[in-house]
C-alpha cells in the first residue's frame, strides 16, 4: 500500500477515536442517592433484612418447605415451591406473614417463622465512615450504637486526622443534613459529651489535618 495512503488512515482512525472519546467524556454519572432510614430514632429501631443475610424459614408441619436460605445480591430468596421472593428490606415478623400469603395458594393455612442467622443488612441501614479513620468501611448497624462504638470499630483514628472538624452526614425528612461532631474531644480527652448516637444510614467523614 502506498505510504501516503497509510499515513493518512493513520491519521483518520487517530481523529476517530479522539471524536469518540470526546463524545464520550460529555456524558455523566448520576449521582448516588442518599437513601433515608426507616428509623428516626434509637428506640424505634427494627431489623430489616438485606442481601447477604442467611435466613431459617420454618414452616410448621411443612419441613419440605422449610430451610435456611440466602439472600441473593437482588434482595430475593428462591425456595422449593417459588422461585423468587422478595426479602430485602423487611422486618422478620414481615417476612414471615408475606410468605404465608404466598404459600397460601399451596398449603393449608401455612404458619410460618422467619430468624436471621447471619446479619449484614441492606446497605442504606449501614453506617459508613470515610477519611481519616485508621479502617474506613461500612459498618452493621446496632440498635443503641453510639459514636465511640463506631470509632472502635474503625480502629480509631489515623495520625493525620482533624478528628474535631468530622462531619455526620445524615438523611432527615428526605433531606442531607450535616453534624459537626468532635471525634478527638472524645477519643483523645475523653469528653463524653461528645459521644452522640447514630441512626442507621449515617455517614461519618473525617478530614485530614492542615499542618
Amino acid at each position: 500500500m502506498d505510504k501516503h495512503i497509510t499515513k493518512a488512515l493513520k491519521v483518520l482512525v487517530t481523529l476517530l477515536v479522539a471524536h469518540i472519546i470526546s463524545a464520550c467524556s460529555n456524558n455523566t454519572l448520576p449521582t448516588a442517592t442518599l437513601h433515608s432510614s426507616n428509623t428516626a430514632d434509637v428506640n424505634s429501631y427494627k431489623y430489616l433484612i438485606g442481601a447477604g443475610d442467611v435466613l431459617n424459614i420454618f414452616v410448621w408441619r411443612n419441613p419440605e418447605v422449610s430451610g435456611s436460605f440466602v439472600v441473593r445480591p437482588d434482595g430475593m430468596i428462591t425456595t422449593s415451591l417459588v422461585e423468587d421472593i422478595k426479602v430485602s428490606g423487611k422486618t422478620p415478623t414481615e417476612l414471615a406473614r408475606s410468605i404465608e400469603e404466598i404459600l397460601a395458594t399451596y398449603l393449608r393455612d401455612p404458619i410460618v417463622t422467619v430468624t436471621v442467622n447471619s446479619f449484614v443488612g441492606p446497605f442504606s441501614e449501614q453506617i459508613r465512615v470515610i477519611g481519616e479513620a485508621a479502617q474506613p468501611q461500612a459498618i452493621n448497624y446496632t440498635q443503641h450504637m453510639t459514636l465511640l462504638d463506631v470509632m472502635i470499630q474503625v480502629g480509631g483514628l489515623t495520625e493525620f486526622a482533624d478528628g474535631d472538624d468530622a462531619v455526620l452526614v445524615r438523611m432527615e425528612n428526605g433531606k442531607q443534613i450535616q453534624y459537626e461532631i468532635m471525634i478527638d474531644e472524645l477519643l483523645k480527652n475523653g469528653e463524653i459529651s461528645a459521644n452522640v448516637d447514630m441512626l442507621p444510614g449515617d455517614i461519618i467523614i473525617i478530614p485530614e489535618a492542615w499542618f
